[in-house]
């Protein structure tokens, strides 16, 4: 992992950004954000001591910290413990820890085209749009 670290970028516990951030490299926040996050392919880590008021979308997002709006992720969702989401969530997999908050509606959908023309892949989960609140409740097994 280290290579994926000297790659990264950060955003430190005093810094504030208010408006759009968009980037092709994975980013760490553990600021204040305010606005919009876009990392199409790339991971988004929201650190413990981060305060996001965002509408945030990645590759695959990771939260610790503190994230107030909506998550579209092509990937897959982690809420550790600590997390505190309000907002909706919307990828192709999602991850809750024990001792994380969170308070909105997840929307879990197929990842690729290449997942719907295989019909095992999909023989779980239906490949609509589908909410499925229960999936919250059994994720930590």
């Amino acid at each position: 992992m280290p290579a994926a670290d000297a790659t990264s970028a950060s955003i430190g516990k005093s810094v504030q950004i208010r408006g759009e951030v968009k980037g092709s490299e994975d980013l760490v926040i553990d600021g204040l954000v305010e606005g919009t996050i876009t990392l199409s392919e790339s991971r988004l880590t929201i650190g413990p001591n981060a305060h996001v008021r965002a509408d945030v979308s990645a590759r695959d997002i990771v939260v610790l910290g503190t994230l107030n709006g909506n998550i579209d992720a092509s990937g897959r969702v982690e809420l550790r413990s600590g997390a505190n989401l309000t907002g909706d969530i919307r990828a192709a997999r999602l991850s809750i820890e024990e001792n994380a908050v969170f308070s909105g509606k997840v929307d879990l959908v197929q990842g690729t085209t290449s997942g719907a023309s295989d019909p095992a892949k999909g023989s779980s989960q239906t490949p609509s749009k589908s909410t499925q609140p229960g999936a919250l409740f059994g994720a930590s097994r």
